[in-house]
């Protein structure tokens, strides 16, 4: 590594220390105000983009500055940015770090402070001359289109988008679209070309992770199969034999709707046919912060535009569930909104993901209309165990959990042994294994 200068040798403008990889040189040079950076795992990212926001933010010359981190999660980006922004801010500090808020104020009045995409409103209002989007891959790309994005608007604030491949969702996309814009930097780092890591410790590393994990990790790889994936395997299939592709609607069909319900984060919902024993995933709908009478609005719309049927409403055991407040239940505001739930009972949350598995392999989904909960379905994966170096059993909890979870409940409460709250009699219905059915 080689040491950086400090522009204006030592000046107010950037009193930093900061130790310089030559790789970053071009990146921190760019004159575009968009840029990404495709990097394997320990190029420095993080240290060069939380950098370039230091250094940009003492060069503003506008009122207060303001400027960004964001990591998917809140407690990540603390985490992995924290203390390189502090350490690098010191020398141009006004005040002491803000410990509560993850924040900087530097001597020119600007402002760099970090955020979690799992929390997107704190972003919501605010106006940004900069930000960096770290792991973009990991985030629910509304978080850019549409907080980040207007947030930039009125003062031309620059992104910075950084990651490490994960298959081929929004940050593929974004690289796919800027690699030769000449309105966006784009930078691509492979361990096997920038000699950062020494050779003997990939190699060690190749041969510990297996082929596809190593090249998703190391040499950037957009082809390789997201590791940990529970549908890995059937989206692959579905893909290869044609079956994510524009769907139809049948009107002659009913289409059964599956919800998974946010509290406090997204609510998502999937709408399907049933033909004999194939489905098909006709259309998707996700969005937060808004109320049920919302989505009941979303299923009129819907069937007004296109004029369908509804069949049955698949939702979670827990909207029965009363609030202190009002003694009501979702249940009960959904059949207030003229939408009559089956009820489907808590179950294993593996036995529902097999579930869908075994649905999916005669699964036909609309590759437009589903667009959002398709890439759900293909960053939903296991989580991974830092300590024990190993994968969990459970599920990730992140933006795809809501998309995977709303499928599940489907799974488990159309075609599996699972006991659903039909309508109307309100009795526990049962399946077994044969699919025969009774009322208990």
């Amino acid at each position: 590594m080689a040491e950086s200068g400090r522009a204006s040798e030592q000046s107010f403008e950037n009193p930093i220390e900061y130790r310089l990889r030559p790789v970053f040189e071009p990146f921190h040079q760019r004159a575009e105000r968009w840029a990404v950076i495709v990097a394997h795992r320990r190029a420095g990212k993080t240290v060069a983009t939380v950098n370039d926001l230091v250094m940009r933010a003492l060069r503003d010359r506008k009122i207060e500055g303001r400027y960004a981190y964001v990591a998917p999660l809140f407690n990540q980006a603390k985490d992995i940015a924290w203390s390189y922004l502090k350490r690098y801010a010191a020398p141009a500090l006004a005040a002491k770090p803000n410990e509560t808020e993850l924040r900087v104020d530097l001597v020119n009045g600007a402002r760099v402070r970090l955020y979690g995409a799992d929390n997107p409103d704190r972003l919501r209002g605010l106006y940004l001359d900069g930000v960096v989007l770290d792991e973009y891959a990991d985030m629910l790309p509304a978080v850019w289109h549409e907080v980040v994005r207007p947030a930039l608007s009125d003062r031309r604030g620059f992104a910075t988008f950084i990651g490490t491949p994960k298959g081929k969702n929004a940050f593929w996309k974004l690289w796919r679209e800027a690699d030769g814009d000449p309105s966006w930097f784009s930078l691509m780092l492979r361990a096997s070309t920038t000699r950062i890591i020494a050779a003997d410790e990939l190699a060690e590393a190749r041969a510990q992770m297996g082929e596809d994990q190593y090249a998703q990790e190391y040499e950037c790889s957009f082809e390789a199969a997201i590791k940990g994936a529970f549908y890995a395997a059937e989206l692959r299939r579905a893909t290869e034999e044609g079956r994510v592709c524009r769907v139809p609607v049948d009107r002659a069909v009913a289409v059964h709707t599956a919800w998974d319900l946010g509290v406090s984060d997204s609510t998502a919902i999937w709408f399907i046919q049933c033909v004999g024993r194939e489905r098909r995933l006709v259309d998707y709908h996700e969005a937060s912060g808004v109320g049920l009478d919302h989505y009941a609005g979303v299923l009129e719309d819907k069937r007004r535009v296109h004029r369908w049927i509804y069949g049955r409403h698949f939702l979670p055991h827990d909207i029965a569930h009363r609030e202190m407040t009002t003694g009501l239940s979702r249940l009960d505001t959904l059949r207030g909104l003229a939408i009559d739930p089956d009820v489907v009972a808590q179950h294993n949350v593996l036995d529902g993901i097999n579930a869908v598995r075994r649905m999916l392999d005669r699964t036909w989904i609309d590759a437009e209309r589903c667009g959002r909960g398709l890439e759900a379905l293909r960053q939903y994966r296991r989580e991974w165990d830092d300590r024990l170096k190993d994968w969990k059993a459970s599920p990730l909890h992140d933006w795809s959990s809501h998309g995977a979870d709303a499928l599940r409940i489907f799974a488990a409460g159309f075609d599996d042994p699972v006991a659903v709250e039909k309508r109307g009699d309100r009795h526990r219905h049962y399946r077994d294994s044969s699919g025969s059915a009774w009322v208990a």
